[in-house]
């Protein structure tokens, strides 16, 4: 089995890639091979599975290379962020767009169809959402990041009819709890939000309290990047949008204040961006039976989606291993 990352370096990357070398296999299979791709590849265990390709995605002859030997399954989850990629947006055409129908180009001409996991975005459903919505609401983009997933989604869904591709596609909701670094990612307030808490320090959140988002752990998002590489029947439109967890911000403030103290409510303040709001905080409930019939989930609460996302049964294990 050789399996193959984009964007291996990346937050979701990283953990996928400790993930799959702690099971060591993958659709029941051996893992021989672990291909990373990323623009800079450092910090990873010494693993004689690990094969490390740094360069731009959008370099053809990189992809050439990473590919040069087959491939079984590929994770695709490098991207340039929304807030990037509508600023710069040579550099989001090229990555999010073109790098991913070249990979995509390079795929289709293989001996035999890979299976492509493909992390996509509920950017694509753009704003003005309805009050209540399902997995069957049509797309309208409202960022380029989005319109560009959207593109490379359609161009999956295509392969995948002629047998040329094996792809299976999920929409991602916000992914907490990312690093404290700037990442060009306009709902990077969802993790700084999490990451203060935790600390104990007072943050100004850019939307209101009763700003409503789609959360999910990175570990929970591994899990259904997993399921989706292992399901054996995806279907004639493996596009899914996965379950999420709808939630304010006052009510994960909640589950912090659970946590952390409840001490940490008063670190809150309040000073709305009407314009982040209206794309990152007025998300309405959101049914998705099929996927749930996959068996895609969430992480079940507020409260675990804090523990999952801050991975506090690990701290507090390591807190007690060095108190005894």
């Amino acid at each position: 089995m050789r399996v193959m990352i984009t964007g291996a370096a990346g937050f979701l990357g990283r953990q996928l890639v400790q993930r799959l070398l702690e099971s060591g296999r993958l659709q029941g299979r051996e893992i021989e091979a672990l291909v990373l791709l990323d623009q800079r590849l450092t910090g990873f265990a010494v693993d004689r599975r690990l094969r490390l390709l740094e360069g731009s995605i959008t370099d053809p002859s990189l992809l050439r290379r990473a590919l040069a030997d087959g491939m079984d399954v590929v994770f695709h989850l490098v991207s340039v962020p929304g807030g990037a990629a509508e600023q710069q947006y040579a550099l989001g055409h090229q990555v999010n767009l073109l790098a991913s129908l070249e990979l995509l180009e390079q795929l289709r001409r293989a001996a035999a169809p890979a299976v492509m996991v493909y992390a996509s975005s509920v950017a694509v459903y753009g704003v003005d959402l309805p009050k209540r919505m399902d997995e069957g609401l049509m797309p309208q983009p409202a960022l380029s990041y989005g319109a560009h997933k959207l593109m490379v989604e359609t161009q999956i869904s295509d392969l995948s009819r002629r047998g040329e591709v094996d792809g299976r596609v999920l929409r991602l909701p916000g992914i907490v709890a990312r690093p404290r670094v700037p990442n060009g990612l306009r709902s990077a307030f969802m993790s700084d939000l999490m990451h203060a808490l935790a600390a104990g320090e007072a943050y100004e959140c850019p939307v209101s309290a009763d700003a409503t988002a789609w959360w999910m752990s990175a570990s929970c998002c591994v899990d259904n990047l997993l399921h989706a590489a292992e399901l054996d029947n995806p279907g004639a439109q493996p596009i899914w949008q996965l379950p999420v967890l709808q939630l304010s911000i006052a009510q994960v403030v909640e589950a912090l204040a659970d946590a952390f103290g409840d001490d940490r409510r008063a670190l809150v303040s309040y000073l709305p961006d009407a314009g982040l709001e209206a794309l990152f905080g007025r998300y309405p409930p959101l049914r998705t039976p099929q996927a749930r019939a996959l068996g895609f989930r969430h992480d079940g609460s507020a409260q675990a989606l804090v523990r999952n996302a801050l991975n506090l049964a690990s701290r507090r294990s390591h807190a007690v291993e060095h108190s005894a």
